[in-house]
């Protein structure tokens, strides 16, 4: 069963997936034969290729002409087919070893060259490997909202650059409800209810943000309108999907799993009030409270999930919230979960925020979700049923505890909600914080949208620029490059061209949403001497060729080692594509050795 928590006049904005989980959960997306682990070691891969630093005073060190044909007296020496391929960046000559697989081979390859007075370094091309370990956490495979392509928010690929250490996120929700896979994570917070009835811990404002639950025993009792449900736990959900420990063979994966979380307490019994709530948005970005000591640890990223309807953004609220943003703290906002204008909601409606409307695991808006032109960017917050279909797989799975009113034994369930959505975007603003620690808030919400990619489903009324790539946008602001979100798809298996005949090599595409791109990338490694009599294609799905070399009479050069751009955006991208290689002339054979496409 769901329900929603509406609390005087501000809403935890989630509805909550009640039902134990009894469905199959999604496969890891990375395969189990390829994930690493901190214990296992790199993969050895052939050393295919050396590079050769030739002294600046010779001719090789700048002349192509003379780099071939130094790596073809090499070849004679050795006995191996070599071929100087490209000339480096930094001036070095790429050399690739042909036939010369074996280690024996290698090291007499490496030992001619340097043995050359004319050479000041022989290095192998070695293979480097990504650094970011798949959590080992036990229920990451139901983590779809973080590696899935289609619905996902490309997180993974972002944990190479940073993992969010150094920043503290501010949780401004309903407290926190104990749980080991947060525990080293959390840091002291505050407690902002100032009414002890609301509150339930027999005082005002402490220094204990301990979640005391936010149920209503019946119908009505929070005003016109309200109903009876259990505690949600809302707060401890929320900083789960934010920071909960990840690689301890436990629970969920944190999106900003080397951050901290900072529980700030404002929403009890029937909610929480906006002058508590304007009061905790400056305590936790270091503004000074009277009456309450000055925060220790400042957030420089604020979650609010919640919300209240209003036409327009209280003062108390505008005003506090652009003294975190001066002081330096992102600010996001969940839009609300009324599918309808979020105009019409605070303090989704204020200015100075990230708005964060929720999509479902297809990509699309979520059913519930508000949208608008104020929504800035959109994230999974999950769909835990569809109409009367309940799917608590397709939830956002996170840390929460099992007791009906007051807290009990801690579990992990499914919820949905923009409530969802936002602490996505608060993780991923601390993974920029932490990559880039000179970047404002401004800075960071920018990156953020011009970074996101378009919903691969719909989104009725506007769900801002896109769903949030968290890789992506790492990479934008650290300088790196971004993989594709369809990824790489390869084959290695060595395929033999004879003679005057026609091969191909196939690989399987799947997991890509839509056509392929305009810019599909195929790289091309084929042994063959004369490649001139060789004749490669493309070949998509549908059978259609693309042609991606012609051959030709005049080129006696060997092998082809190349990546070709097609335009292939009429394909549809998942299915078998192959590689098409014909040999049009007799007396030079060779081998497909391997290939792939980068979507």
């Amino acid at each position: 069963m769901a329900a929603s928590a509406t609390i005087l006049g501000v809403t935890a904005t989630s509805a909550v997936a009640l039902a134990p989980q009894a469905t199959p959960s999604p496969k890891p997306a990375v395969p189990a034969s390829q994930a690493m682990n901190p214990a296992a070691p790199l993969p050895s891969a052939p050393v295919e290729k050396v590079i050769v630093t030739y002294k600046t005073s010779t001719a090789e060190a700048t002349s192509n002409t003379a780099a071939k044909n130094d790596t073809a007296e090499k070849a004679a020496k050795t006995g191996e087919k070599l071929a100087f391929e490209r000339r480096l960046a930094g001036g070095s000559a790429l050399v690739d070893l042909g036939t010369a697989t074996t280690k024996q081979d290698i090291a007499e390859v490496m030992a001619a060259f340097r043995a050359d007075p004319a050479v000041a370094a022989v290095d192998a091309d070695i293979r480097a490997y990504p650094m970011a370990v798949t959590p080992n956490d036990t229920d990451y495979a139901k983590q779809w909202d973080l590696f899935e392509p289609t619905g996902g928010m490309n997180v993974p690929g972002a944990w190479d650059k940073t993992t969010g250490s150094g920043v503290t996120v501010a949780v401004i929700d309903t407290g926190y409800a104990a749980h080991s896979d947060l525990a080293a994570n959390t840091i002291s917070g505050y407690d902002f209810i100032s009414s002890s009835t609301d509150a339930r811990d027999g005082g005002g404002r402490d220094g204990d943000p301990k979640d005391e639950g936010d149920w209503n025993a019946t119908d009505g009792e929070c005003g016109t309108g309200s109903r009876a449900g259990n505690s949600s736990w809302h707060g401890t959900h929320v900083a789960g999907t934010i920071g909960a420990v990840t690689h301890n063979a436990k629970g969920v994966a944190g999106i900003a799993y080397g951050a901290k979380v900072q529980h700030v307490r404002v929403l009890g019994k029937c909610g929480g009030s906006s002058s508590d709530i304007a009061d905790a948005i400056t305590w936790a970005s270091g503004g000074t409270v009277p009456g309450v000591p000055v925060n220790p640890t400042p957030a420089k990223v604020i979650n609010m999930s919640l919300g209240g309807a209003s036409s327009t953004c209280p003062t108390v609220y505008q005003n506090a919230i652009n003294g975190a943003v001066s002081r330096g703290s992102t600010v996001v906002v969940a839009a609300g979960n009324s599918n309808t204008n979020a105009s019409g909601f605070t303090p989704a409606n204020c200015s100075n925020i990230i708005n964060v409307a929720s999509t479902n695991r297809a990509g699309g808006r979520s059913y519930y979700s508000n949208y608008g032109t104020i929504v800035d960017v959109a994230a999974p917050g999950g769909e835990t049923r569809n109409g009367t279909v309940s799917t608590p797989e397709n939830g956002i799975h996170s840390t929460l505890n099992s007791g009906t009113t007051t807290q009990s034994l801690e579990n992990y369930q499914p919820y949905q909600g923009t409530s969802m959505a936002a602490p996505h975007i608060a993780g991923l603003a601390a993974l920029l914080k932490s990559a880039k620690s000179t970047l404002t808030p401004a800075e960071i919400e920018s990156a953020i949208k011009a970074n996101a990619r378009p919903l691969p489903g719909t989104c009725t009324g506007g769900c801002g620029t896109g769903i949030a790539d968290a890789a992506k946008t790492v990479n934008a602001v650290t300088g790196g490059t971004t993989p594709a979100p369809g990824g790489t798809f390869t084959n290695a298996n060595n395929v033999t061209i004879a003679d005057n005949a026609t091969v191909t090599s196939a690989v399987a595409v799947t997991g890509v949403t839509g056509y392929a791109p305009a810019t599909l990338k195929v790289d091309v490694d084929i042994k063959h001497t004369y490649r001139g009599d060789l004749v490669v294609d493309l070949v998509a799905p549908d059978g259609s060729l693309y042609r991606l070399k012609n051959s030709s009479s005049s080129d006696a050069a060997d092998n082809v080692l190349a990546t070709y751009t097609v335009n292939a955006s009429s394909e549809v991208a998942n299915g078998t594509w192959k590689l098409q290689v014909r040999d049009i002339a007799s007396g030079d054979t060779g081998y497909i050795d391997s290939w792939g496409l980068t979507f």
